[in-house]
């Protein structure tokens, strides 16, 4: 009953933006002289979530575009169509937009999410859509070809990556002097961290270990639990086309959810039930009562930001450190790695129904050009753009943030952009939440695999 009240909502929430963010409205024909209306829509609204990014979409990128395209002597207005809502229904609002030839003409999505509204045919490739004014943007040489690969789907550029991210160990150095272990920790092992895990419970913290896991955090139990560790076991998602299923470096990676959250006392499994547990844990280790946390750099920028964060820590600078996460032993991570990470990111693409795809393709790539993201950056909301001029120029002074630009995306890894990959990832989600209540790590593996068999095609789609 819940679910199918949720789904109403979604649905109202769908058919408001039908009249909201209707493509393409112009009070002109867009000829020369005619009047031009263009429409951006983000998951973000003034005061709730993502506020900063709705305020310089709405004060700073509309102004100054349609400034510019009146230099030009285009009569151009731009709107901004808010939302904020939970991702998930975010993603089905576009859904439905982009289906019925509705919607915005400049839009976000999530990386992920791609491969699957390419084959639906919602986006289509950038040059399809704008011309070859898209692949001649100024700002693909500035873009690293890892991080272009983001916006990539069978050798075609589908969107501009808004930017990139990495994963890293989190840890409270005041907690950590309690337990007797060093500030500038760096485990070379898994067993490094539980050992470290285990002192932290000697010394009385209440959750010493938080790894995301089961299917009430989604897509962070993946990214910020599963993969990342999967990678250090030595494997990976998807592999030449086959699907990882009950190999040993997944074993593995159950095994250690077993090993945190199988009555150890290193992690709390109930907290992973929570369905707001993420946005308690995030509270707890704040509040000194996580000691050791798998994230992503959102954490370090909008969790414990001392100015701007969810859960703010005045003495983020001093209490918080952080460390690359290791393979289960060194030189076993994928590519032989010692260390590994996961990193995704935004996309921001052109609605196909655009009835102005050149003008919308201008304002898209304005929203990227060096300037937009100095601005957007600046006044404590800097991140790790997909520009590397502009990166070298803002994260000057952000250690954590210069820390994984340098350290931490050379060894990271990608989720496969495929249409597929979602339903592969609730099937993850399910295998932790399985271990985290009570089921034998080598078990859930088992029926992950029956599960993605299921979602893959069969067996011959199937690596075990």
């Amino acid at each position: 009953m819940v679910r199918n009240r949720s789904m109403g909502v979604v649905a109202v929430l769908a058919a408001s933006a039908l009249g909201l963010a209707a493509c393409g409205q112009s009070s002109g024909d867009g000829g020369e002289g005619g009047a031009i209306e263009l429409t951006i829509a983000q998951n973000a609204i003034a005061g709730g979530k993502n506020a900063a990014a709705a305020d310089h979409i709405a004060s700073w990128v509309i102004p100054k575009f349609e400034e510019a395209q009146k230099a030009k002597g285009k009569d151009v207005t731009v709107k901004f169509v808010p939302s904020g809502v939970d991702d998930e229904q975010y993603k089905t609002k576009l859904s439905l937009d982009l289906k019925s030839g509705k919607g915005a003409d400049v839009i976000d999505i999530d990386g992920i999410w791609a491969g699957e509204f390419a084959e639906a045919g919602y986006i289509k490739p950038l040059a399809e859509v704008a011309g070859p004014e898209a692949e001649s943007w100024e700002g693909w040489q500035q873009i690293p070809e890892a991080v272009q690969g983001l916006a990539t789907y069978n050798g075609k550029k589908y969107a501009l990556p808004v930017g990139t991210d990495g994963r890293v160990l989190y840890f409270n150095k005041t907690l950590f002097q309690k337990a007797g272990l060093p500030a500038d920790w760096q485990p070379v092992s898994w067993q490094e961290v539980l050992d470290a895990g285990e002192k932290l419970k000697s010394s009385g913290v209440p959750v010493p270990i938080q790894i995301n896991a089961g299917t009430a955090m989604g897509e962070a139990t993946t990214m910020q639990g599963v993969l990342p560790l999967l990678a250090g076991a030595g494997g990976e998602v998807q592999v030449d086309g086959k699907w990882t299923g009950a190999a040993q470096p997944l074993k593995d990676v159950l095994g250690l959810y077993q090993k945190v959250y199988g009555g150890s006392g290193l992690g709390d499994p109930k907290l992973q039930q929570e369905a707001k547990g993420r946005d308690k844990s995030f509270q707890q280790f704040a509040e000194g009562k996580v000691g050791i946390l798998l994230e992503g750099d959102y954490f370090w920028r909008g969790v414990v930001n001392p100015k701007t964060g969810v859960a703010p820590m005045a003495d983020r600078e001093e209490v918080v450190g952080y460390a690359k996460i290791p393979a289960i032993e060194p030189g076993k991570g994928i590519r032989g790695q010692d260390f590994v990470s996961m990193s995704g990111g935004a996309l921001r693409t052109l609605n196909p129904n655009s009835k102005h795809p050149k003008e919308a393709f201008e304002l898209l790539a304005f929203t990227l050009s060096a300037d937009a993201l100095k601005e957007e950056t600046k006044d404590g909301n800097v991140r790790i753009t997909p520009r590397t001029d502009v990166n070298k120029e803002i994260l000057a002074g952000e250690p954590l943030l210069t820390y994984i630009s340098d350290e931490v995306l050379p060894l990271t890894a990608y989720r496969p952009p495929v249409a597929v990959y979602p339903q592969v990832s609730v099937a993850l989600q399910e295998a932790t939440a399985a271990v985290a209540g009570g089921t034998a790590a080598d078990q859930a593996a088992a029926d992950y695999q029956k599960k993605l068999e299921g979602i893959v095609g069969g067996a011959a789609n199937v690596a075990s």
